[in-house]
């Protein structure tokens, strides 16, 4: 890390003190803990878990609800304090004392990730920004990647992984910034169990959710999650959610060495988005206003199916495989009104709408083999696969028929009825297809006690192929891409470990396939003659040093890293250079930072998961740089000079830090930080040196939690968000008419019961 950055790190440390302090606290209670034990010659105290807590987590540390021990995925041969890159879980114990039930409010309270906004060509939907860098795309359940921008949510979640940095090697395309992977519960073998759960809280919340196991026999059970929701935003009603859905899995297991799983996952989703409040140019302010989504008009539903089965076999007692196969469909349609003065559309005045709609289709296939024996009088543990998939997607808009003259002139006193008549949803607009097919090799080799390393290559060939129906325009095109990760982990301690890592990843041009051909959003970047075919893949290359510390009789792991993530190749939108025998790949930028990390048990009644994001986003080259113009609505314009600019929706400081003390066994007590310094507003790779930038500021939020729990079957939980009710934004759009609202005051009671 340079002179300048670090300088930057360590100013930004000292202007906001309150980033440090739930880490340092939580640090320093661990190690004088970890001493106090060792003098003592004692065991740690273990938590005792509730009884409830039947369908533990395969992947948790046993007596550590807050710490994962592994990843679920295969390829991930070594536990998370022994893998040398950056990991977050999120177990399903922190989640759901959290209080919070979609994946979009738990990801976007995690430090280095922000969130992006549904307008300039992007869908209404989860979208994530991991270290600076676009993953809407980087999503996956159980391994397998799972395309369409829907609403996620946890109710069948066991456990949430983030992998940070570049991983194309695992994930294929993207994974600039890193990846998610949500870990579904499984049937088990070892208990009968049914558990529902209500809840009941402010702003019309009610959620009930069922999940009950089966073993039918020594060879066959079954599992069933279900769940009903809804809710209106907090202070911001009509706005609210409407979510049902279940997971139906089962696992047949004829001997002990084969195992087949299969699951069909269903969510439903009708909802009222909220896009909050407007940034005013001219004032440098917010323009606040109540939701102005009209009744007969607006509404964001979600839709999703999707079938998986996985068979997994031991071939000899060293070499086994697995192969998991899905087919999912999932949609989203959505109207959405914001305020925009001067801005008609329709018969509504001062109100923009933005509307789309959605379906996507997917069919993956991924077979691997995992071999882990002794070669050259060494351990390897070999990783290799095979891997295929076709994406279906097509676009389309709506037609608005209003029946009457409405009109909304006063932002701040909006009538949510005014809008009468009907919505038509139009034919596909655009029909895309990416198919795909990678093969790679990993392993992992124990050179010593102290020394294993890591290493691995991944090749992904792909077939694009783009009908512009709109335009009456089609494009197709073909490429492969290679790459790779290599790393080393040196364990000289008993209890921690340094690493180092690099890592590449590569995206085709469109390769954020919801964007159509939005460029600049991840759609195709296009040009009049045909030579978007030869635009070159966008790649990024990720350096990271490390520690990891198992503490706490490995209850519990602290991590620390630095890191730098280059992109290059950057394909930037408005360039329409090939006729003069340029590239479309003239941009690129660079992400460094720090990251702390703290998970499990800090002492024997407090636990604790926690993380620290500081980092610095600079834009190194732009076609964009001040030379050049380009035509636009209003003529021919020069754009600002983007060169040393900082990335858009990007926290420079954040950190959550999520605490619960075991005041008696029965009652637990817990509260949780979440901070963002202030971000840009722009596209996901566009720098700003703008002076009249529109910018959300720094926030900090706070959530409580209580958890008593009455006997071995019954268990309370009450939460409050938002406790101070802080006003604070998670995203910005460029153009400023779009400033999400972060979620205001509420509470709630959840009541758990065991049979």
């Amino acid at each position: 890390m340079n002179k300048d950055l670090s300088s930057s790190l360590l100013e930004n440390t000292r202007r906001h003190p309150l980033m440090l302090t739930g880490i340092a606290i939580a640090v320093s209670a661990a190690l004088s803990s970890q001493v106090k034990a060792e003098e003592a010659d004692l065991n740690t105290l273990v938590i005792e878990e509730s009884e409830l807590a039947s369908d533990a987590n395969p992947y948790g540390e046993q007596g550590a609800p807050y710490k994962a021990k592994k990843m679920s995925d295969s390829r991930y041969t070594r536990d998370i304090a022994e893998t040398p890159k950056t990991v977050t879980v999120l177990t399903k114990d922190s989640i759901e004392e959290s209080g919070k039930t979609d994946l979009e409010s738990i990801l976007s309270a995690q430090p280095g990730i922000t969130l992006g906004t549904g307008e300039g060509g992007n869908s209404f939907g989860d979208r994530y920004i991991i270290r600076g860098y676009e993953a809407r795309s980087d999503v996956y359940t159980d391994g397998l990647r799972e395309p369409g921008l829907i609403s996620r949510e946890t109710f069948a979640l066991e456990q949430v992984e983030i992998s940070k940095g570049p991983s194309s090697t695992f994930g294929g395309r993207g994974t600039t910034g890193g990846a998610v992977n949500s870990v579904t519960k499984k049937p088990s073998y070892d208990e009968d169990f049914s558990i529902i759960s209500g809840t009941l809280g402010a702003d019309s919340k009610q959620r009930y959710t069922l999940d009950t196991n089966k073993a039918i026999n020594d060879e066959v059970a079954v599992r069933f999650n279900a769940l009903y929701s809804e809710a209106d935003v907090p202070d911001r009603a009509p706005a609210g959610i409407e979510h049902k859905g279940f997971l139906l899995s089962g696992v047949y297991e004829p001997n002990a060495d084969v195992a087949i799983n299969a699951d069909y996952y269903y969510f439903r989703g009708n909802d009222k988005e909220d896009v909050g409040h407007a940034f005013n140019r001219t004032t440098e302010s917010f323009n606040k206003y109540d939701y102005v989504g009209q009744k007969g008009l607006d509404f964001k539903k979600s839709e999703a199916d999707i079938a998986t089965i996985k068979v997994s076999a031991y071939l000899t007692d060293d070499l086994r495989v697995e192969n998991k196969t899905r087919y999912g469909e999932t949609t989203n349609d959505y109207v959405v009104s914001a305020y925009q003065d001067g801005w008609t559309r329709s018969v509504i005045t001062n109100v923009r709408n933005f509307d789309a709609w959605q379906e996507n289709k997917y069919l993956g296939n991924q077979t691997n083999f995992i071999w882990d024996t002794d070669l050259f009088g060494k351990r390897n543990t070999i990783v290799t696969g095979v891997e295929y998939a076709n994406e279906q997607t097509k676009i389309g808009d709506h037609d608005y028929s209003s029946t009457n003259s409405a009109t909304l002139n006063d932002p701040y006193n909006a009538d949510n009825n005014l809008f009468q008549g009907t919505v038509t949803r139009n034919s596909a607009s655009s029909k895309l297809t990416l198919e795909t097919i990678s093969v790679y090799l990993m392993d992992t080799v124990t050179l010593s006690d102290d020394w294993e390393v890591h290493g691995g290559a991944r090749y992904d060939y792909f077939d694009y192929k783009l009908n512009d129906i709109a335009n009456s325009t089609k494009y197709q095109f073909s490429d492969g891409v290679w790459n790779g990760h290599l790393g080393a982990v040196y364990s000289p301690w008993e209890h921690g470990n340094v690493y180092a890592t690099w890592s590449t990843s590569s995206n085709i041009n469109g390769g954020e396939i919801d964007a159509g051909t939005s460029c600049g959003y991840g759609g195709l970047c296009t040009d009049q003659n045909g030579n978007y075919k030869a635009a070159k893949p966008e790649t990024s290359t990720n350096l990271e040093l490390g520690t990891k510390w198992n503490l706490m009789n490995h209850k519990l792991l602290l991590t620390a890293a630095l890191f730098q993530i280059t992109k290059s190749d950057v394909i930037e939108s408005g360039v329409d250079s090939y006729n003069s025998g340029g590239t479309f790949n003239t941009g690129e930028n660079r992400v460094r930072g720090v990251e702390l990390g703290l998970s499990g048990n800090i002492t024997d009644k407090l636990s604790g998961q926690a993380g620290l994001a500081l980092m610095d986003s600079e834009t190194l080259k732009s076609y964009w740089d001040g030379t050049h113009a380009s035509t636009g609505r209003g003529g021919a314009v020069s754009y600002p000079n983007r060169v040393g600019g900082a990335k858009a929706n990007f926290a420079e400081q954040s950190f959550n830090v999520q605490l619960k003390y075991q005041f008696t066994p029965a009652f637990a007590f817990g509260a949780i930080a979440t901070h963002s310094s202030e971000m840009l507003g722009g596209q996901p790779d566009e720098g700003s040196l703008d002076t009249n930038v529109i910018e959300t500021p720094a926030y900090t939020v706070y959530d409580v939690f209580a958890t008593y729990q009455v006997n071995k079957n019954f268990d309370i939980q009450a939460n409050v968000q938002n406790l101070t009710d802080k006003e604070y934004y998670t995203a910005i759009y460029r153009g400023g008419s779009i400033a999400y609202l972060g979620a205001g005051r509420s509470a709630s009671v959840t009541a758990k019961y065991k049979f």
